[in-house]
């Protein structure tokens, strides 16, 4: 498994700022991962005394787990540093900015890592200007192919 993405948080919203941050995760789930078993469907993330928390991301039951087997919805912590928290925290106050997942994906030492983006909803308008970038974007890649 090389790396799962939330390819509607890019249609959603305009990512501004990217980070790379840890999880806090139990044994079960870092095997599903690595299983490829999550859903970044409706998965947000949120302050809390300070901490940065990531809800709704759905991360499916370790197929061989026993009574020990995680919650898939549970939330989970995300470690980011004090700096990057106190920035983000800042910029979460002004109207209109939240937190996103955009992608995760297991690091060479064998770590579950998400990387988050800073992002503003996009409007209807903007939406459909995306859609037609790509179209736009496929159909020259399909004629120069030739």
């Amino acid at each position: 498994m090389a790396e799962l993405k939330n390819r509607s948080a890019y249609f959603e919203y305009a990512i501004e700022d990217k980070y790379i941050a840890g999880l806090v995760l139990t044994g079960t789930e870092i095997k599903s991962i690595r299983s490829g078993k999550v859903s970044f469907n409706d998965s947000f993330c949120y302050f809390s005394k300070g901490e940065l928390y990531v809800k709704s991301l759905h991360i499916a039951e370790y197929k061989f787990g026993t009574y020990a087997n995680h919650d898939p919805l549970r939330e989970r912590k995300l470690l980011l540093q004090r700096k990057e928290l106190r920035k983000l925290e800042k910029k979460i106050q002004e109207r209109g900015y939240t937190i996103v997942p955009l992608r995760m994906f297991i690091t060479d030492k064998g770590l579950a890592k998400m990387e988050i983006g800073l992002g503003k909803g996009k409007k209807l308008h903007d939406k459909r200007d995306s859609i037609k970038a790509r179209e736009v974007d496929r159909e020259l890649r399909r004629n120069f192919k030739v």
